[in-house]
């Protein structure tokens, strides 16, 4: 018995999931993504992964700008589904789309919920010092992230780890548990536990102004906060120079011992004095310029010792 139902998702860490469920043979009547955005330096009009994918799979495509919409809903309530799959689709859905489907809206989220409810779970657990995070299967209330867990795998986070590299890691233990998750509610053995409310915390969108780098807190915080944000959108500072200031990303660091005032490059190798110890910047990425790692960002950038940051 296969399962007629609809994909909802967006992102690459979405299109992995759909190519999962179509692995596994159910019938995917319908994919709903967000529609075409003008991107990167040309402002082309670009699909997204998920459209991508579900194109090459030959899979029909919806990408409506408002989901809530009664046109919208009315469609979606006549696939006449078993179920939908929703992984990072970016658009809230209103109560009648989560009724719509007989075993109604199963959502993919990247946390152990209900820590890290909301749009940003992967960069905030790493920036909060998080040593596990996890995937959970949960079925979709109205609340944020508020719904019963349905299937959960804990995942560790290393302390090399980036926002880039747990969330491949995440990307990948979530769509392998599609297959498993579906099958269960074929079977209907997918259990529902509920959330304990007392542990909730939120993760926010990360805006640019907390982004920047305060070197007045500790190493191990700002280190934390680098990896977090790296590679996007990027944890960044303001570097002086004889054009004026410009803005420097930093993608790697480690805490070193180091004292000094908070800010100030302690030798010439990127060692920046922190409120508590000091980081090691390690890879860089000028305003307009690629990634590049210390060495090469120093031969065309002056950073001396005794240099201080923004």
């Amino acid at each position: 018995m296969t399962l007629r139902l609809a994909f909802m998702g967006t992102p690459d860490f979405a299109a992995a999931s759909l190519a999962e469920i179509a692995a596994a043979g159910h019938e995917i009547v319908r994919v709903y993504t967000q529609p075409p955005r003008r991107r990167g330096r040309g402002k082309e009009e670009r699909k997204t992964p998920v459209h991508e994918l579900a194109e090459t799979l030959g899979l029909e495509v919806s990408t409506p700008e408002r989901f809530r919409d009664a046109d919208v809903l009315a469609e979606f309530a006549a696939l006449n589904l078993d179920v939908a799959a929703v992984v990072a689709y970016g658009q809230i859905l209103p109560q009648a789309a989560l009724d719509a489907p007989e075993f109604g809206c199963l959502n993919l989220h990247a946390s152990l919920l209900p820590r890290w409810r909301g749009a940003a779970p992967i960069q905030r657990a790493i920036m909060a010092g998080d040593e596990i995070t996890g995937v959970q299967i949960m079925q979709m209330e109205a609340g944020l992230d508020t719904g019963p867990i349905l299937l959960s795998e804990t995942v560790r986070i290393f302390p090399f780890d980036t926002a880039g590299s747990l969330h491949d890691r995440l990307m990948a233990t979530g769509a392998q548990m599609w297959p498993r998750a579906l099958a269960a509610l074929e079977r209907g053995s997918l259990e529902a536990v509920a959330q304990d409310e007392d542990g909730a915390t939120y993760a926010k969108k990360i805006t640019t102004e907390e982004s920047r780098i305060d070197w007045s807190k500790p190493a191990d915080v700002v280190a934390n906060q680098i990896r977090g944000l790296s590679p996007f959108p990027g944890a960044w500072f303001e570097l002086e120079t004889a054009k004026g200031p410009v803005r420097v990303k930093v993608h790697l660091a480690k805490v070193e011992d180091g004292e000094g005032t908070p800010g100030t490059a302690l030798d010439d190798g990127l060692l920046i004095a922190c409120g508590d110890k000091a980081v090691r910047l390690s890879r860089l990425q000028r305003e307009g310029k690629a990634a590049m790692d210390a060495e090469e960002f120093l031969r065309g950038n002056a950073l001396a010792a005794g240099t201080v940051l923004a």
